[in-house]
């Protein structure tokens, strides 16, 4: 079992914690529909992905 020896001070501690955080995830406008969309994925609303149709629209 670990048993803390010396304190550890502030600073120390949240320079260890610099890396767990929330990013912010970056998006776009879909040319096609307009909807909000991850970049480098394919548009959830209209299935496009770099003016190409990825995924077959149940509409038509």
């Amino acid at each position: 079992m670990a048993v803390q020896q010396n304190r550890v001070s502030r600073t120390r501690r949240d320079k260890r914690r610099t890396h767990q955080k929330l990013r912010v995830v970056s998006g776009s406008v879909c040319p096609e529909c307009g909807a909000f969309k991850r970049s480098h994925c394919v548009c959830s609303a209209c299935g496009f992905y770099k003016n190409r149709e990825i995924i077959k629209s149940e509409e038509e």
